[in-house]
């Protein structure tokens, strides 16, 4: 009797197609529309401190100054000092995160004025390693705000009078609002790649119970 001939093995699925991500490398910051006149604050802080303001921005409404991080105090004191402006309340200052970018942060200072009634937004950018000028000298309730921006994303504030933690412990690794943060873990182990993060915390916890 013949030899019945083998079933042909079975084929592995083909390997899906990688799909890459593509990360953003920051906001557009769009320019003002030309039917939108520039408020006088802005054009008197250009024609003051040429060259200070590297770009306007105009998105719903909201005015934003992006400025030159080494002339950031000169530009704030004009805000807050000059007549067209009166910018007395800083009301907020935050940080985002865009790892592509050399300069990978935006730090916004949010200006308001109980005088004029109008509001601004002051932007730097600047690197992991490169500090920004403190504004805390400026306005006072900028201090515990910068602090903030320090704990969560790492970013030093030069000249600040009491850059510490004011969230997270002060033995806590790394800064949690930093996009790579690892996912998986509470700061004891810094590692972008959260899997392996993991992998690591369990051996360390298999090793503690043995």
């Amino acid at each position: 009797m013949a030899d019945e001939p083998k079933p042909a093995a079975p084929q592995a699925p083909p390997k899906p197609a990688e799909h890459k991500v593509e990360v953003p490398a920051g906001p557009p910051d769009p320019a003002p529309p030309a039917d939108v006149a520039v408020p006088g604050y802005l054009a008197a802080l250009q024609q003051a401190l040429p060259g200070a303001v590297q770009q306007l921005s105009y998105f719903v409404g909201d005015w934003t100054a992006i400025v030159a991080r080494d002339r950031l105090v000169e530009v704030c004191r004009f805000l807050r000092d000059a007549l067209e402006a009166r910018f007395d309340f800083c009301s907020d200052v935050t940080a985002t995160d865009w790892p592509p970018r050399p300069e990978r942060f935006d730090v916004i200072i949010c200006l308001y004025s109980t005088v004029k009634r109008h509001r601004v937004r002051v932007k730097v950018r600047t690197s992991a390693d490169a500090p920004v000028p403190s504004v805390s000298g400026l306005w006072p309730a900028a201090n515990w705000l910068e602090r903030e921006v320090f704990d969560m994303f790492g970013v030093r504030f030069d000249g600040h009078p009491d850059l510490r933690r004011i969230l997270m412990p002060e033995e806590w690794q790394g800064h949690p609002q930093r996009k790579d943060y690892p996912l998986e873990g509470p700061g004891e182990l810094i590692l972008e790649d959260p899997l392996e993060w993991r992998r690591l915390r369990n051996a360390l916890d298999a090793a503690e119970i043995e």
